[in-house]
């Protein structure tokens, strides 16, 4: 029999995962697990994998890790990490915005910033750790192996985002879970089969995810 969760460690994990988020985004997410607990069997909206609209394009988010290349000058080239208030430093330039821009949107910045000290700059901004806004994710929370949140790419599916996780708990109730989504401006849950879809390959529980989606697994009874 596998050891049972402590719950204060269950509670730790949430803590930790809500300190990571903006605070504004971590009050409106611990909202969402107060309400979960009452999600009905509301059938989700047909979302059909390959039917979802084209991801929008990439925005840069804190944690992200961005490489810059300054063409013929090597020594301006450099890889830097997003800090939390969503700022860099590069040589020559300190506290530029980089957060909630797309790259062709740095790069064009980092371009007008360096023009004062060469000639013609031309500039490529690569993210190579992704991360993305708050918005551009989909959060696991609850009776997930590593609950966190991850970024979103299209045609991303339930599947996906179990796999993305390590699955479930041992203790998790997967068929009692809830993905919170808002539809048409509101925020609605759905009653989710993450038991069906992982242990017995239930394909209809194999959902297709929009960005901000959010998937609460409460723990069992017994």
């Amino acid at each position: 029999m596998p050891k049972r969760r402590d719950s204060g460690a269950s509670v730790a994990m949430m803590t930790a995962l809500l300190g990571r988020m903006p605070k504004v985004a971590a009050m409106a997410l611990t909202g969402v697990m107060l309400l979960a607990g009452c999600a009905g069997d509301e059938r989700l909206p047909t979302v059909r994998v390959g039917e979802v609209h084209e991801a929008p394009a990439y925005r840069i988010g804190p944690g992200d890790n961005i490489q810059i290349f300054v063409w013929r000058n090597p020594e301006l080239s450099t890889s830097v990490p997003v800090r939390p208030d969503g700022r860099i430093s590069v040589p020559l330039l300190e506290d530029i915005q980089a957060a909630d821009r797309t790259p062709t949107e740095l790069a064009r910045e980092l371009e007008q910033e360096l023009d004062v000290f060469i000639q013609n700059p031309l500039v490529t901004v690569i993210v190579t750790g992704f991360v993305g806004t708050f918005e551009q994710q989909i959060r696991v929370v609850g009776q997930a192996q590593q609950p966190r949140s991850i970024p979103f790419r299209a045609n991303m599916t339930m599947l996906d985002v179990m796999i993305a996780v390590g699955g479930l708990t041992p203790f998790a109730s997967g068929d009692r879970a809830t993905l919170v989504r808002v539809v048409d401006g509101q925020q609605r849950q759905f009653r989710v089969r993450l038991g069906r879809l992982i242990q017995d390959g239930e394909i209809d529980a194999n959902v297709a995810m929009l960005p901000g989606d959010i998937v609460i697994i409460p723990e069992s009874f017994f």
